[in-house]
């Protein structure tokens, strides 16, 4: 996938078509874009889009707030998860 954020992005508004657009700085934990149901899921599809396993252990819940931090987190050249 070339753009994996967007996949992030459709993955959120798959589960809450009422939220139209997701902003790169939305808070997803507090407005429930990512709820507990589907976080697994959600941890599922970044291993995939990384093709790295995400070692629940090392998770901090800062690292899925914003898309932004998202980017950071996985996506970014740096990214070591």
């Amino acid at each position: 996938m070339s753009d994996p954020i967007q996949a992030v992005r459709d993955f959120i508004i798959e589960r809450n078509p009422k939220l139209g657009e997701v902003p790169d700085d939305l808070d997803l934990i507090d407005s429930r874009a990512i709820n507990s149901l589907a976080f697994v899921e959600f941890i599922f599809l970044l291993e995939e889009l990384t093709g790295e396993p995400i070692d629940p252990e090392a998770l901090d819940l800062d690292d899925f707030r914003t898309l932004a931090a998202i980017q950071a987190r996985f996506f970014s050249q740096k990214a070591s998860l």
